[in-house]
């Protein structure tokens, strides 16, 4: 049988047919199920949009913006037109992010970025910080809990200084400066609290207990304050984001309250900070209560926590004795 005796068997058009067939009757099994997130995706860009026109203006206090994902929120939001308050420890540091903000050719109306210094340890001296930060521009609209610090070491390792100092910025000094500006926002019935948490306060991951710890404070204290205040015109926001590449692996403790020094694999390999600040700006704009920002790999430890939590131990249990193993393959290269 020759190709043209082929062509002959199957009449004009007939296969095609066939398929438009196909394409037809799946068309209609899976327009139900699409149209409703297609529309809801489409309402959403709608709402960003508006609320991204009304943004220009609005005051952003930013903590932990000298450096990594604080840094490129300043650049996502100076550049969104708000009124910038730029606060850590390192001051030179800021002032690099500021002279590199006013430096940015901006297709917006901007505002010269203000630098505050700011220890997140100093407990008793955050309500003052506070009260000085209103006074900037007499208000604040957004509030960044982005600060904090992060640690590399066992439990068993870890000295409880190590476990306090941890807690205290990343918890405590986030509570502390929310105590402060929320009742300026609820006075004026309106503002918005981000918190900057992580996936690791949702899951737990061997030798992160204390950070991990902090940042599951984090998240239960952002919900809890969430429905408090649901019905005085301030929103609550909760970013859990997954590895960035920055440098907190860099600045992180070690169990004798050392810097680790090093950068992560999983770290040099996370996400761009601009990525995220941009999808946590989205988010506030959003009014999003809960957001997780990651690859699928943390969803799927996410989800896997709670639909089948012993596969989830045994997976952590796993990767605690891979990492004591190349902890000690370190140290004796070291030795």
């Amino acid at each position: 049988m020759t190709l043209d005796d082929v062509g002959k068997c199957v009449a004009p058009g007939a296969g095609d047919t066939d398929w438009n067939a196909l394409y037809f009757i799946l068309g209609l099994v899976l327009m139900p199920i699409a149209l409703p997130f297609v529309v809801m995706e489409c309402c959403y860009r709608l709402r960003i949009k508006k609320y991204r026109n009304e943004l220009a203006g609005k005051v952003v206090l930013i903590t932990g913006a000298s450096s990594g994902l604080g840094e490129s929120m300043a650049h996502t939001f100076y550049k969104a037109g708000c009124k910038v308050i730029l606060a850590a420890r390192r001051t030179q540091e800021l002032e690099r992010v500021k002279t590199d903000l006013m430096a940015l050719d901006a297709s917006s109306v901007t505002y010269p970025p203000v630098i505050m210094s700011l220890d997140l340890s100093d407990l008793k001296e955050i309500p003052a910080f506070g009260h000085r930060a209103l006074g900037v521009y007499n208000q604040i609209d957004i509030l960044v809990n982005n600060g904090g610090i992060s640690v590399r070491a066992t439990a068993e390792s870890s000295d409880l200084d190590v476990d306090l100092k941890v807690m205290v910025v990343n918890y405590f000094g986030s509570v502390a400066l929310t105590k402060a500006i929320l009742p300026s926002m609820i006075q004026r019935k309106t503002g918005h609290i981000c918190f900057i948490s992580s996936v690791q306060g949702k899951f737990s991951l061997p030798y992160r207990s204390a950070y991990s710890a902090s940042k599951h404070a984090l998240q239960a204290f952002a919900d809890s304050l969430r429905s408090e205040v649901a019905n005085k015109g301030v929103q609550v926001t909760c970013i859990s984001p997954g590895y960035i590449r920055t440098k907190l692996s860099m600045n992180a403790l070690t169990g004798d309250g050392k810097t680790y020094g090093k950068m992560d694999k999983t770290t040099a390999l996370g996400m761009a900070p601009k990525k995220v600040s941009e999808r946590i700006l989205n988010a506030i704009l959003g009014k999003e209560k809960d957001v997780m920002i990651s690859d699928l790999q943390a969803k799927f430890a996410y989800y896997l926590r709670y639909l089948c939590p012993s596969f989830y131990f045994w997976i952590m249990e796993n990767r605690a004795r891979r990492l004591e193993k190349e902890e000690a393959i370190e140290q004796k290269k070291a030795k």
